[in-house]
């Protein structure tokens, strides 16, 4: 038997030790920066999707369907060049004349609602439905009715085109 040992080494050299330390530090890196990238992407989507525009640009839309959607068929105006829309409505479901009137126009940057008694001719109430409105145009085809609204805050812009019929008679 031979009496010397072999030795086997464990472990690692220093070399072998500092490479795979680089190629960590590479790969840690590289998903650094992937996931940086994602969160500012995201927070970016984030902003656009909650900003005030497009907020606006729900409402509006929300409120011009369900105010088209109960308006009277047989009576509604819209302006020439298409700045105001003005349609008619029953004051309650069981009203035998349509007697109240609602009308959609912009001023000073803003969509207003304005709602009232149609005989004798009496506001009720004005809304600002949305602010930041650079254009707003109102058509009218049959028995539908269509806004195209262009809002604008500075630093986002959105278009709303909403398109509604009315349905009572």
């Amino acid at each position: 038997m031979n009496t010397k040992e072999i030795r086997t080494r464990k472990g690692f050299t220093f070399v072998e030790l500092m490479i795979t330390t680089v190629i960590f530090l590479i790969v840690g890196l590289a998903i650094g920066v992937v996931i940086v990238d994602g969160q500012t992407g995201w927070n970016t989507m984030y902003d656009r999707l909650n900003s005030d525009v497009v907020t606006d640009g729900y409402v509006a839309r929300r409120k011009f369907d369900a105010v088209m959607r109960s308006a009277s068929r047989s009576q509604s105006l819209v302006a020439s060049d298409g700045s105001w829309i003005e349609v008619y409505y029953y004051a309650s479901p069981s009203s035998t004349v349509v007697d109240r009137y609602a009308r959609f126009y912009t001023a000073d940057g803003d969509l207003n609602f304005e709602y009232g008694q149609l005989e004798p001719r009496a506001t009720l109430g004005v809304e600002t439905v949305c602010e930041n409105v650079i254009s707003c145009t109102f058509k009218q085809v049959g028995t539908s009715a269509q806004m195209t609204l262009k809002l604008d805050n500075g630093t986002q812009t959105n278009t709303v085109v909403s398109s509604a019929v009315t349905h009572n008679q």
